[in-house]
């Protein structure tokens, strides 16, 4: 076994291989703290010269075992992939993915097992780095290494790799990835920090990336094996000649069409043109022409952003597409808002809930619930296309993921709003920004549903073009700008500041100076459309939708939670039964009340308070007789609380018997007359009887 040490944070770091999985193409296993990772590669050996796209997998799993723990459900056994586990998944396949070299072709796999979980918070950031350390030492292609590192800052102090605890009090949480020369990924949310702030956290992050990718490259010194040698593709560079020069014209006419669907259509017609004319079918060229074509496209659209600094819709490189939206569009949903940027629709519809429909997390960290929710679908009709409806896939996934992050920093505390919330964003229409045109549409679905949101939040995606020692950055990038550029950068925030980040890139990485321009501009961009936004709605509804339930709560002292419960839940359900309110009762006494129906609702408050009413000295009440004793009877004065009234507080004159007066099912007024320290309660009817024989008697002399 051979393994190398290096120190993040005052913990060790320690990259291994050779005990483990030996027969993968490179197998690590990374250590830091009590957290410890199983990182595999595995290419196949025999290329596929027919591929035209490279494929990659990488599959991140949280062994159960890994926390001391069995797993929930049904069966007992890790099933499908968790959201975690897919958007962790996500996360080291995206900076992964674009070191691989042109012309490598082979299926790879990269897999990362989580072993064992300690609070350090680390293990998805030592999946990448566990994957590019397998990488390295194997033979397969890559032009590594990366590492990652995590970045979270409280009270202006920033903190590498926070623990489970630290990250708890931290206002920003970051993961950033990078080579030795530059940042290839960035990942993470804040409590709307400025550019400044996380600027300085991607530098300190780097500082310590640079520490992990020197390790990797003393343990490839080590053990690293013989790179494959990669079979460059023949090009037929006459033939290549020959169709760029029959398509560069229709394709410098067709890229400046700025309706997506024409273009698109008038591109597929140049493409089919050139392969009849180039006889593709009889040759079996068809995969050159459309390589070909496609190299020509892209260098033209770079070409005319870098050096006219048009883009096809005819934009600016700094202009954000029309915006305009409209909310309550859907009268039964609780909030509804369509938001429109360009050829980019989200409908984002809220939908308000209880504390049942909050959702149980069973993660390694610990069970917890969500009440809040954001799901995000792409149907294939928002770019007209035909495909089988399926269940979400990753990239919806994580695009939810991450709209979801935007919002968290400035949801409504539950105790401000006792409420479950989802919003289900779905995609209409889609030429780029669909994630962050959900953010907008979220924030105006939710303020129309009245959820009372501490800020509005917008968002916008960031591209960039680099050619050589020139790039432009671009505002506002549609869908063919993110395919043929060179970065994606999305940024979410408020007025004040950034809530939730997402940069990739295609490059080798950017600079600083690069990043700093794109969030300046991002600022900008996100400003404009907040004001846009604004047109639409200023604040959140003050009244709610008449289908939205009305969630009421009220506190109880912690002994009469039995009361309201009642044995096997009898007393509850009788509530439920008769109003068709929802009641949840906590341990600490808050009840929650909801129903649609209000009049229902405060019946149900009306019955609990009545309940757990408390008796009051000094205060009358009519009463029960319960039980009958020697010495007096015990009368009930509010539901489950009764009171003693002594033989001799029950009449004028002194009585033999109880009986001689009362019988059990008397109704009658009482007078509490002493509460003792134990809760006991006295009354008195003769206090009462008293009373009205004096004021009978001043009314006969009157």
């Amino acid at each position: 076994m051979t393994n190398i040490e290096g120190e993040i944070n005052g913990n060790k770091l320690i990259i291994e291989t050779g005990l483990m999985a030996k027969q993968s193409d490179g197998s690590t296993v990374v250590r830091y703290g009590d957290t410890v990772v199983l990182a595999t590669a595995v290419a196949e050996k025999t290329v596929r010269v027919e591929r035209d796209f490279f494929p990659l997998t990488i599959d991140y799993v949280e062994k159960t075992y890994a926390a001391g723990k069995i797993p929930g459900g049904f069966f007992k056994r890790e099933g499908r992939l968790s959201e975690k586990e897919i958007l962790t998944s996500r996360m080291i396949d995206r900076p992964i993915r674009p070191l691989f070299p042109d012309g490598f072709k082979c299926e790879t796999q990269g897999i990362v097992f989580v072993l064992s979980y300690g609070d350090e918070n680390v293990s998805d950031i030592l999946g990448i780095t566990g994957v590019s350390a397998a990488l390295m030492i194997s033979d397969i292609p890559f032009d590594g290494p990366i590492s990652g590192i995590k970045v979270g800052r409280s009270e202006g102090k920033y903190i590498i790799n926070p623990t489970l605890d630290e990250a708890e009090e931290c206002d920003m949480g970051l993961i950033v990835v990078g080579t030795d020369e530059a940042v290839v990924m960035v990942e993470g949310n804040a409590n709307e920090v400025s550019e400044d702030v996380f600027l300085e956290a991607i530098n300190r992050a780097h500082e310590e990336i640079k520490k992990i990718n020197a390790a990797q490259r003393q343990l490839r010194e080590k053990v690293g094996k013989e790179k494959r040698a990669i079979v460059p593709v023949e090009v037929d560079e006459e033939l290549a000649q020959n169709v760029r020069d029959h398509v560069i014209d229709g394709i410098k006419d067709a890229v400046k069409i700025s309706d997506k669907l024409r273009r698109q259509t008038e591109l597929d017609r140049i493409l089919d043109d050139a392969k009849k004319h180039f006889k593709a079918e009889e040759l079996e060229i068809g995969k050159a022409i459309s390589g070909v074509f496609h190299n020509t496209e892209k260098d033209l659209v770079r070409k005319m952003i870098l050096d006219d600094g048009v883009r096809t819709d005819g934009r600016g490189p700094n202009e954000i597409r029309p915006i305009s939206s409209v909310v309550g569009l859907l009268p039964r949903a609780h909030g509804s808002a369509l938001f429109v940027r360009g050829e980019t629709q989200a409908l984002s519809v809220a939908t308000l809930g209880t504390s049942d429909d909050e959702q149980r997390i069973d993660a390694l960290e610990g069970d917890y619930y969500k009440t809040f929710m954001l799901h995000y679908n792409f149907p294939p009709f928002s770019v007209g296309e035909v495909k089988f409806l399926r269940g979400p896939g990753r990239r919806e996934i994580g695009h939810g993921a991450l709209a979801e992050r935007a919002m968290l920093p400035v949801m409504p505390s539950k105790d401000d709003f006792p409420y479950t919330i989802r919003v289900v964003s779905d995609i209409l229409e889609s030429n780029g920004s669909s994630s962050m045109a959900t953010v907008c549409g979220t924030t105006l679905s939710l303020m129309d549903a009245g959820v009372p949101l501490k800020k509005p939040v917008a968002g916008i995606a960031m591209g960039l073009i680099v050619e050589g020692d020139r790039s432009v950055v671009l505002t506002d990038i549609l869908g063919l700008e993110d395919h043929l550029g060179d970065m994606d950068f999305k940024v979410t925030g408020t007025e004040q500041g950034i809530t939730a980040f997402q940069m990739d890139v295609k490059v080798a990485g950017i600079s600083s100076e690069v990043m700093r321009t794109a969030l300046e501009r991002a600022r900008e961009g996100r400003l404009f459309i907040l004001d846009k936004m604004k047109e639409t709605m200023t604040a959140h509804r003050e009244d709610l939708s008449p289908h939205a339930p009305r969630i009421y709560t009220m506190k109880i002292n912690q002994d009469k939670i039995r009361d309201v419960i009642g044995t096997g839940g009898k007393i509850i359900r009788g509530i439920i039964e008769q109003t068709g309110a929802k009641i949840n009762v906590e341990d600490d006494g808050t009840i929650k009340i909801a129903s649609s129906d209000e009049a229902a609702a405060r019946e149900a408050i009306k019955i609990i308070e009545g309940i757990v009413e408390e008796a009051v000295l000094g205060q009358v009440y009519t009463g029960v007789v319960k039980r009958i004793t020697d010495f007096g009877a015990f009368v009930e004065i509010l539901p489950g609380t009764d009171g003693l009234l002594h033989i001799s507080q029950i009449a004028h004159k002194r009585i033999e018997k109880v009986t001689d007066v009362l019988s059990e099912g008397d109704t009658l007024d009482v007078k509490v007359i002493e509460i003792d320290r134990t809760g006991r309660i006295r009354l008195s009817r003769k206090e009462l009887l008293k009373r009205e024989h004096s004021e009978e008697t001043t009314a006969g002399k009157t």
